[in-house]
């Protein structure tokens, strides 16, 4: 019996130090919040005018404003693998926005992942990036979103399954995957450099989606920028730091740059996901900023993967994707996939179409899409949708053929993947 005892106190008192460790890294790096703060009354101009560009930088419109809603109101879904967290009202609204949220409460859910009233954020709010942003960068966005129109919006409970919906399983993945810091600058670098490596790790929040991810939906700072597929949406971010995807290191500046600001670019063009980043972000960041992240960008560390060995696809196969093209696809991209310049991308030696993961590819077949509407793009060229008008069968044999014609060399692509694709279903 007094065995029993002594191994039932060992339990409790080792699970009463692991609650230690997990609130203990919790809170490690915060600082309490200056008593008697209060909201900030009346913003300066200068300070809106900046935060209103760096909310831009950092995307901010895009997650918390629904279809035809006001702006920053909250209420969209973001979906994740453990079910629907919905954006909040960042409006100053008094009841249901920031009206009673000061500059200090502000930076710690930026830095720290904690809303006003201490409850753990979810890091569908990318807050492990956020938290390289500085707190001056933090008060003129707090300054930004208190100029707003007070919106009245409730904000919507999140739909997640148990036990992700517990703080007590957030504490737990934060204890495991979250530390908050701030970027220190590399003296070995440019200035330019240092500031292209704040935008792209912190506001600009690139890693989130062009990183893989472990089964508890969390990146590491080791395999950032290595490319991974974006939960639920099911759209591959290619990898930045390798040439056979998304690597840039090879480009001229100026075409980097264009590609951000206008999302076309003579080597490339952005659709899916990217084309919204820059046409509700990137496309308003200033000649400077857009240089310095292509600086960063195109220094990236390669990280080249040995190609996969790849079996020839069967004869029948591009015989079937050869009609396919012919019909449907060589009036806009060429009978040689040279494209049209200007207008619609060669095929031939587009990487796009020859990455390892075939998801965008066959996305692009189903679904059709569209560069994003710049300035420097007022008009972009599109693709229609086939997926009322091609049959698994015709999509699997012309994306087959399509990265194996003119000199292109990838993996066969089969019909369980254009189902999967169809469905919103992955591996």
């Amino acid at each position: 019996m007094k065995r029993a005892l002594k191994g039932l106190a060992g339990l409790v008192l080792l699970g009463a130090l692991a609650c230690a460790l997990v609130v203990h890294l919790n809170l490690r790096g915060e600082t309490p919040l200056p008593p008697q703060d209060v909201p900030l009354a009346q913003p300066a101009p200068q300070a809106v005018q900046r935060g209103e560009y760096l909310a831009r930088a950092g995307n901010c419109m895009s997650c918390h404003t629904t279809q035809g809603g006001a702006p920053f109101a909250g209420g969209r879904g973001v979906e994740t693998p453990f079910g629907v967290v919905f954006a909040s009202n960042l409006t100053p609204d008094a009841e249901t926005g920031l009206g009673h949220w000061t500059a200090a409460e502000f930076w710690r859910a930026m830095h720290h992942g904690r809303s006003r009233d201490g409850r753990l954020l979810y890091p569908a709010f990318p807050y492990p990036n956020y938290t390289h942003v500085t707190r001056e960068d933090s008060d003129a966005i707090y300054a930004y979103l208190r100029s707003l129109p007070a919106v009245q919006r409730t904000n919507t409970p999140h739909a997640l399954a148990f036990p992700f919906s517990t703080q007590a399983a957030l504490a737990g993945w934060r204890a495991l995957f979250f530390r908050p810091g701030t970027l220190v600058p590399d003296p070995q670098q440019s200035a330019e450099w240092n500031r292209g490596a704040y935008l792209v790790q912190g506001l600009g929040h690139c890693a989130a989606c062009h990183s893989p991810r472990n089964a508890f939906g969390a990146t590491s700072e080791s395999q950032a920028f290595r490319g991974g597929l974006i939960p639920v949406q099911n759209w591959y971010a290619p990898a930045l730091n390798h040439a056979a995807e998304a690597g840039v290191a090879g480009w001229p500046q100026e075409d980097v740059v264009a590609l951000l600001r206008t999302g076309v670019a003579p080597r490339g063009s952005f659709t899916g996901p990217m084309a919204e980043v820059v046409f509700r972000s990137t496309q308003y960041l200033n000649d400077a900023d857009l240089g310095a992240m292509a600086v960063y960008l195109r220094a990236l560390p390669a990280h080249e993967r040995p190609a996969p060995a790849v079996a020839p696809p069967s004869a029948s196969a591009m015989e079937r994707g050869a009609a396919v093209y012919s019909q449907q696809c060589a009036q806009c991209h060429g009978d040689r996939g040279e494209g049209r310049p200007g207008a619609f991308p060669a095929l031939a030696g587009n990487r796009a179409a020859t990455m390892e993961n075939p998801t965008n590819l066959v996305r692009m077949v189903l679904l059709g899409g569209y560069p994003p509407t710049t300035a420097g793009n007022p008009r972009p060229y599109g693709m229609p949708p086939f997926r009322h008008v091609l049959g698994d069968d015709d999509v699997a044999a012309v994306s087959t053929y399509v990265r194996n014609a003119w000199g292109n060399r990838a993996a066969s692509v089969g019909t369980m993947e254009i189902y999967r694709a169809r469905e919103g279903r992955h591996p």
